[in-house]
């Protein structure tokens, strides 16, 4: 084919750079919106998910104030301390009552008898050389103030004993007496019998030794 011939079945050179430009606009149009896509769209990793933000409760549905747990583990504590304290008192007030029967129940007849031999005497007895006092622990006594009389026969022979125990104020005004009493006891020999007071522990009592006669 001749040169001629073939420059006539081309198409003109305008028309030729017209369809240039249309491919090449198409070309920039795809590739923007590929880009779209892939910034909008992209799962592969790319891009983080919005989280949702957490949600306020709605208390208008609430009636009152809400706890507070600090408030509420106080008043716990409080109620378990005076739970413990109310047994504590109960226990005590039990042990009390129990330790004073169990002595009573050892020694009423011979305190009796030492009531009954002392209303006769005068003055404080003969005996009062051969009797002290000892204070025992309210630990062992159910909280009661208790003493202990010790008598101590200091004569050649037997015989029996008689003690009247005043318990007195800081004002020194007796509030309370008790009597104990030790029988037949040998020359030599000792006996350790209780006085116990009945009165609350406060204001606190002095025991003495009012009267005591052998006999």
């Amino acid at each position: 084919m001749s040169a001629d011939a073939s420059e006539a079945t081309r198409p003109p050179r305008r028309t030729r750079r017209r369809a240039a430009t249309a491919l090449a606009g198409l070309a920039l149009a795809a590739a923007g919106a590929g880009t779209l896509v892939s910034c909008g769209s992209d799962d592969g990793g790319g891009g983080a998910s919005p989280t949702p933000r957490p949600t306020a409760p709605d208390t208008a549905a609430f009636s009152g104030t809400p706890p507070s747990a600090l408030a509420s583990l106080g008043e716990s504590v409080k109620e378990s301390a005076r739970a413990a304290a109310s047994a504590a008192a109960s226990s005590a007030s039990a042990r009390a009552s129990e330790f004073e029967a169990s002595v009573s129940a050892e020694v009423a007849r011979a305190n009796a008898a030492a009531q009954k031999e002392l209303a006769d005497v005068d003055g404080r007895g003969n005996a009062t050389a051969d009797v002290s006092l000892t204070g025992k622990p309210k630990s062992q006594t159910g909280g009661l103030l208790a003493v202990v009389v010790n008598i101590t026969n200091s004569t050649d022979a037997t015989a029996s004993y008689a003690v009247q125990v005043d318990f007195r104020d800081s004002s020194g005004k007796v509030v309370e007496t008790r009597f104990v009493g030790a029988e037949d006891l040998a020359p030599g020999k000792k006996a350790h019998p209780l006085a116990i007071s009945r009165k609350p522990p406060e204001p606190q009592l002095t025991a003495v030794v009012a009267k005591a006669q052998r006999y």
